[in-house]
């Protein structure tokens, strides 16, 4: 059964047919690749503007390093995609869930298939990890800040597994690549905001990892017209994620070579299956109009 007619059987067509213009030609267009570039580096400016702020604040208030980061970085990101969203006109629901479809049925169909994806996209990450420390070694102070990062503490988890899937989706999904479709060629929209959420990382190692990443969930993206999968996609890879690096002393290693074969077999099979599920929910190709304007 074809994408085409699952839709045509159960009432629901994934894909896009054609981005609205919510606000007039001139106005959707914004951010164009450039742009994009300055409203990044203005959203890192403002994390830095806030930080420095809320420093004292924090002390008064008895918020510790970890929690003023995760206010800092909801902050930032909150005030950043509202300034576009007010400058593009969208509403929330615009920017979550464009598409036409139902958003429950979007997410009892894609979900579970998205999900099936996250065994064998972790492992394939730590061998990539692996390769490119080899290359270049981690500095302490790096493997500090990852640490950190990937802590078990309330603030780390929620920074990382539930806050920055949301926020960061909202920003190189919904606002960066959904503008590059309205005005570049499929591949090349994905391609523009893959590069841009892993150079937002600021470090080799996570740049790779995000870049490949962002093309998967571009792709998701374009497809579906919705932020719901590609949610759930991150959310998921940074869970598993902070998971095994708070498991790694007491119960696994993070060398993927040492997970037995039956392991990657699983995680396989498991990818096979979600992968040929959303290929024929969603289709491979553009759809016609994806880059009309």
């Amino acid at each position: 059964m074809t994408g085409e007619a699952f839709g045509r059987g159960c009432s629901l067509r994934f894909g896009l047919t054609k981005i609205p213009s919510y606000m007039p030609l001139e106005k959707t267009t914004f951010p164009s690749a450039s742009q994009a570039a300055l409203l990044l580096l203005s959203g890192f400016l403002l994390q830095y503007l806030l930080g420095a702020a809320l420093y004292d604040i924090r002390r008064s208030l008895d918020i510790t390093d970890e929690q003023g980061q995760v206010l800092v970085m909801l902050l930032a990101n909150g005030i950043l995609i509202t300034a576009v969203m007010h400058v593009r006109g969208m509403s929330h629901r615009d920017l979550v869930h464009p598409s036409h479809n139902s958003l429950l049925l979007t997410s009892v169909f894609l979900v579970p298939p998205v999900l099936l994806l996250i065994p064998l996209t972790v492992l394939l990450d730590l061998v990539l990890i692996d390769s490119l420390e080899a290359v270049f070694p981690v500095s302490a102070w790096e493997q500090q800040a990852f640490s950190n990062m990937l802590a078990a503490t309330l603030p780390a988890v929620v920074a990382t597994c539930v806050i920055a899937p949301i926020v960061e989706e909202m920003l190189f999904r919904g606002i960066l690549l959904r503008s590059f479709l309205e005005q570049y060629p499929r591949g090349v929209a994905i391609g523009f905001s893959a590069l841009y959420f892993g150079a937002a990382h600021l470090n080799i190692y996570q740049f790779l990892l995000a870049f490949l990443l962002g093309l998967l969930l571009g792709w998701l993206y374009e497809r579906s017209s919705s932020l719901v999968p590609c949610i759930a996609l991150h959310a998921a890879v940074n869970g598993s994620v902070v998971l095994l690096e708070t498991s790694k002393d007491s119960v696994t290693s993070l060398d993927p070579f040492a997970f037995p074969a039956i392991a990657w077999l699983g995680a396989i099979i498991a990818a096979t299956v979600g992968a040929t599920v959303l290929f024929r929910l969603l289709g491979i190709g553009a759809n016609k109009g994806a880059n009309e304007t």
